[in-house]
This record gives C-alpha cells, sequence and structure tokens, in this order.
C-alpha cells in the first residue's frame, strides 16, 4: 500500500524537476513511511512513497524493467502475483525482485493495456513507455484504491490524493459550484468530478492512455447480473470454497495483519476463516463510544473475539475527541462526504498500528449479498405494487403503505432516476424535510442546483440494468457510485492516514461475479437479507452475531450534534465567513440546526454543511490572493507549501 503521483508534461522540451516530485510526495508522508522515490526523465516525473507489505527489502518505487524503458509507480496489492510471475518467466522475462509490482511491468510488456484484465487485487498505478511514448494509468475494478488526475492542453499530473497534485503550482485549487448540489442529494460525490473543478477520479474498472497530449478512458470490466438456475447446496459450496480462497489470498503478507471488527456477520466471517487459514490466534480492533443511551458494537466484537481465540483492543472515542478530529477529517477525506464512521475508523486503525500494518474488513458483503434493509423493502413494494396495482400520485392508500414499508435516504436520493412504476413514490420521498435543501440555497447560488446534473452520474448506471431486477438494479448502482465514491474512499484514505493498509476480501471480483450471477431470492428472500451468506457463513459465526438486527457501524454523531456539538455547530455554520460565500441562506441554516436540536432529522445535512465549510476553510481559503500560505494551522501539513515555493 502506497502513494503515488506524476506529472507528464505534453510539449517535448518541458521538464519535470525532481523538486516538484519531491514535493508532491511530501503531502502524503503517512500513505509511505517505509521509503520513497523519484524517476524523472525530461517531460516525465514518477513519485512514490511506500508501505512495506510485501517483499520488504526489495520493493523500491519507481520500478523499471530489465533495459529501462518502462517505469513504473504502484499502490496496492496483486493477490495472483505469484501465478502470474511464474507465466512471465517462462516467457523469459526476468526478475530483479520478489515484488507484485515488478510482476506489472513485464505484464505489460506482454499484452500492453490489456495488463489490468490479469490482475486479481486492489491497485492503482502509473506506467510510463518511453519508447511508445505513453503514459499508462489504471485502477481496480471495484475502486479500492483512489486515482486522481488534472489535465490541461500542456500537461497530466496525477496522483493518489488530490492534496499532492495541488502541490503542483500550474493547479488551481477551484471549486466547481455546481458539485454542492450533488454533495447535498447524495451526501458524497458519485461519478468522475470532485469538488475541485478539473480535477477528476479515474472511474473504477478503467485505464487511460496519454499519448500526444490526448487522452481517453477505457472501460475494461463490469458487473453482470444474468442469474443462472444453480441448486442452493451447490451455490453455497461454490460460495464457501470462494470466500475461503478470497480470504487466504488476501492474508499474503510480509508484515502482521490484524482484523478490524465491528461485531457483524461479514467482519466476523472474516475473522472466522482467517484465523483457519493462518492456523492460530490473530489480533482484533473495534471503537466504542462514550455517549449515553447508545449501545455500541464492543459486546459483539468482543464476543466473536472470545469465539475465535483473538488478542482483542479496544478504543473508546468522546464527542470532544470527534469534533476535534473533524478538520483532519476533511484534509484526508480531501471532500466533505456525510461519513462520521469515517471518524471512528481512524480512532481504531491508529490503535491498529502499534500492532500491524494490514487489516482485515468485512466491508463490502452487503453490496455483494444485499445486506441493506432497503433491498428487502424494495423488493416487497414491488410485491404489493402488483397486487394493488400503480400507485397514481403521491397521496393514498397504496402510497401510505409504501412509506410504512420503505424508509430510505438512500433510495430517496435516486428518486427521478428509478426506471421502475415507482418512480414517482420515489420523487415523493425525494422532497421530504430530511432533505431541505431548497430551503438554504441563496437565490443567487440556486442556478447551480440543477437536477439533471447533480443526477448526472448515476442515470447511466441505472440505464444499465434496466432490464434487470429490482434488487439487482440496487446492487449494481450501490456498486458503482455508493461503494466506490463512498465507503471505499474512507477505507483507503482513513486507514493510510495511520499507515495501516485495509484489505477487503468480499471485494475480489471473482466473489462479486460469482454473487451477480445468483438468482434474486438467494439474497434477499422474504424478509431476509443477504440469505445465501448467513448460511454458508452460518456454522462459522456465533449465532447471537447471525441473528442480530443489522446496524451498519453505528455512531452516535446525531446525538452529539444535539448536545455537546450543537454550539460548535451554530458556530461554525453562520460564522460571517461561512454565510459570506453566499451559497445559503442564514434563515435556512438557522432553521435547520433548530429543527434538529428537536428531532435530529437533519444531521446528515448539518453534518455534511459542517464539512463543506471546514474543506473551504482548509482547502480554499489559504489559496487565494492575499490569504495565508499553506499549511493550513487546522491541519500542519507543509507539503503543499514546500513543493509550490
Amino acid at each position: 500500500m502506497c502513494g503515488i503521483c506524476g506529472k507528464f508534461i505534453f510539449d517535448k522540451d518541458g521538464v519535470v524537476e525532481p523538486a516538484l516530485m519531491k514535493g508532491m510526495l511530501d503531502t502524503m508522508p503517512y500513505r509511505g513511511p517505509d521509503d520513497e522515490g523519484i524517476y524523472t526523465s525530461s517531460r516525465v516525473g514518477l513519485g512514490h512513497r511506500r508501505l512495506s507489505i510485501i517483499g520488504l527489502s526489495t520493493g523500491h518505487q519507481p520500478l523499471c524493467n530489465e533495459d529501462g524503458s518502462v517505469w513504473i509507480t504502484f499502490n496496492g496489492e496483486i493477490y495472483n502475483y505469484r501465478e502470474l510471475r511464474s507465466d512471465l518467466a517462462a516467457k523469459g522475462h526476468k526478475f530483479a525482485s520478489e515484488t507484485d509490482t515488478e510482476v506489472i511491468v513485464h505484464l505489460y510488456e506482454e499484452l500492453g493495456a490489456d495488463c489490468v484484465k490479469q490482475l486479481r487485487g486492489m491497485f492503482a498505478f502509473a506506467i510510463w513507455d518511453s519508447r511508445q511514448e505513453v503514459l499508462l494509468l489504471a485502477r481496480d475494478r471495484v475502486g479500492i484504491k483512489p486515482l486522481y488526475y488534472w489535465q490541461d492542453r500542456r500537461c497530466l499530473v496525477f496522483g493518489s490524493e488530490i492534496k499532492s497534485i495541488l502541490a503542483d503550482p500550474e493547479v488551481e485549487a477551484e471549486l466547481d459550484p455546481a458539485m454542492i448540489d450533488r454533495l447535498l442529494t447524495f451526501f458524497y460525490l458519485p461519478g468522475e468530478q470532485t469538488l475541485f473543478r478539473n480535477i477528476k477520479k479515474l472511474p473504477p474498472a478503467s485505464y487511460t492512455l496519454v499519448k500526444a497530449g490526448r487522452s481517453e478512458v477505457h472501460a475494461y470490466w463490469d458487473l453482470h447480473f444474468d442469474p443462472s438456475p444453480v441448486p442452493m447446496a451447490e451455490a453455497e459450496s461454490q460460495l464457501s470454497s470462494l470466500l475461503e480462497e478470497s480470504v487466504k489470498l488476501h492474508m499474503i503478507s510480509d508484515v502482521p495483519v490484524g482484523v478490524l471488527l465491528s461485531g457483524g456477520l461479514d467482519s466476523t466471517a472474516m475473522l472466522s476463516i482467517a484465523t483457519e487459514a493462518v492456523g492460530g490466534p490473530l489480533s482484533t480492533f473495534t471503537v466504542g463510544f462514550e455517549a449515553k443511551g447508545f449501545e455500541d458494537e464492543r459486546p459483539y466484537a468482543q464476543l466473536a473475539a472470545r469465539r475465535f481465540g483473538a488478542k482483542h483492543h479496544e478504543i473508546t472515542i468522546t464527542a470532544r475527541e470527534f469534533q476535534e478530529f473533524l478538520p483532519k477529517y476533511v484534509w484526508h477525506m480531501e471532500e466533505p462526504i456525510c461519513e462520521p464512521p469515517a471518524v471512528a475508523l481512524y480512532y481504531v486503525s491508529k490503535l491498529a498500528s502499534e500492532s500491524v500494518k494490514v487489516l482485515i474488513s468485512g466491508e463490502g458483503g452487503d453490496e455483494a449479498f444485499g445486506g441493506y434493509p432497503e433491498y428487502r423493502n424494495l423488493l416487497w413494494l414491488e410485491r404489493i405494487k402488483s397486487v394493488l396495482g400503480p400507485i397514481r400520485g403521491p397521496a393514498g392508500a397504496c402510497l401510505n403503505i409504501a412509506n410504512g414499508i420503505l424508509h430510505s435516504d438512500r433510495l430517496a436520493r435516486y428518486a427521478s432516476l428509478f426506471p421502475l412504476p415507482l418512480s414517482s413514490y420515489y420523487q415523493s420521498r425525494a422532497a421530504a424535510p430530511a432533505r431541505p435543501i431548497e430551503k438554504l440555497f441563496s437565490r443567487e447560488f440556486a442556478i447551480h442546483a440543477v437536477d439533471h446534473l447533480s443526477a448526472g452520474p448515476v442515470r447511466p448506471y441505472f440505464e444499465n440494468v434496466r432490464h434487470a431486477d429490482a434488487v439487482s438494479q440496487m446492487l449494481y448502482v450501490d456498486t458503482k457510485t455508493w461503494l466506490p465514491d463512498e465507503l471505499l474512499l474512507k477505507a483507503d484514505k482513513i486507514t493510510m492516514a495511520n499507515s495501516v493498509e485495509l484489505r477487503v476480501p468480499f471485494l475480489d471480483h471473482k466473489v462479486l461475479e460469482f454473487a451477480a450471477s445468483l438468482p434474486a431470492d438467494y439474497k434477499v428472500r422474504g424478509l431476509k437479507t443477504k440469505y445465501i451468506a448467513k448460511r454458508v457463513l452460518a456454522g462459522r459465526v456465533p449465532r447471537e452475531i447471525i441473528n442480530r438486527k443489522k446496524a451498519g457501524f453505528p455512531v452516535p454523531y446525531s446525538s452529539w450534534l444535539r448536545s455537546e456539538m450543537k454550539d460548535w455547530v451554530r458556530e461554525i455554520l453562520l460564522d460571517g465567513k461561512s454565510l459570506g460565500r453566499g451559497y445559503f441562506e442564514r434563515a435556512g441554516i438557522e432553521g435547520l440546526i433548530s429543527e434538529n436540536a428537536a428531532s435530529g432529522m437533519h444531521s446528515k445535512v448539518l453534518f455534511t454543511l459542517v464539512a463543506l465549510e471546514l474543506w473551504h476553510r482548509e482547502f480554499l481559503d489559504c489559496r487565494g490572493p492575499g490569504a495565508e500560505s499553506w499549511p493550513n494551522t487546522l491541519t500542519g501539513n507543509e507539503g503543499i507549501l514546500q513543493a509550490r515555493q
């Protein structure tokens, strides 16, 4: 696990200075405290920060082939690299290290950009081919590893983090105002755009070839929901074998591996399989909260740890610690995403960093096997519709029934997009008081709140699966948007902030492909979610955990926003600097805070608005004419300032 960056100047007389690459690397020291490397050759520069996991003594990057014509900077892990290495060696390729990185270089020599199709793992990398004068950027199938880029007519700049791109003096830190409405629609930013104008995310399962100043993004993989009539017993056997294989591959490491334990089905299953794979006890880590009347996950995590003989570690965080970390949360996330569990993840991964370098997580099990209640609710809503007939208008008995069954902010955000007869229902949910966005925007800024632009990145994914069943549609869209652009973004950036690598065996692409091939009722059956997964894991996971109500990763931020953090939230959002940006009406913000104090119904919006303001202070206020230079006093990061001098 590492941090990568680089620059490609299209003019053949251009020069990338090593000092620039050094400055870009200095913005993300936590991504690679074990080593750093720089390669420059006239108009190309590659940078690498290394967290040593495999091939500890021979993994220095950037790394090249035998004649120095192909160079790579790589972030991630390739779990099938040994098999690939054997095949390549049989074809005459010579290896100078034991790393998975070098395998990619030689695989590129054989297959060009199609090398990505052979890789099993999580990755983001850049390859410079000096013979072809081509730069290849690539990202793994699900988007476990991030990769950003900025391009104009003169050059392309890329990095694992936006901060490294902003370290280049040619790149301006500018707001894209249209993204604020998208942020407040989804509470994250689906799609290629970021909150920074002209800084984009390379989509998951994509690569881009940059040559002669031109680049084009190519998709190389997709999920296909084409259920096959496989008997349940056979499907269970296949799934059990796949999960065991995936976890075993994800345990490959030359450093200690632990398990991030939430107390839920997925993380407990990972602990069970991983303990069996290594033949002995593992270290486990969980987090709890100091909050009145709040039940966290610790009792279930303790139960799981005892069952599998783990060396268990816990940490408790308070409202004050939560609040104090928020500026750094925004700094590390680089976008004001509403993901309060990320703060808890920071503290528990910091605890884990004292013992291990790698953590196994259960992330992705819900998106693969239908674990969210919304999937079950949607299926029942479809059944009711088929019995009662079309729902006409937002009122009436049918809608009342639907409202009682389906209550989901996440589904509401897909309101106008959902290609089902119930789209009118979702539209009514999208206009519910839980999303009072229209009351917030100032008259001047409201022109940037355009529905079709805000929802644009999600619509094509619904179109891709318009003929699939309703559950498969939601699974597909969540895998393409919610998973990479929120959950995995959090998982990567927050654990790497503590120099810890997070691995997600449920998101092995072979596991995902198998899950997509199963009938919908193998995943959601009656009132049961994750049906086949629970059957397969029933012999591994304690009954108390299998049968408990899904809790996700609960954080008491909503109650904290109404109590210990209430005055701080008011101070942030009603500050003259915040209101002076012109996005929101004071009365709308005050009403939001007041209503939330009574009901907590606006907690997501308030958290997002606070994060948005902190983002401005972290990334924009210190960049404009007359502004203070970076580093920002909130973070103390010096890398960007050094690079831009």
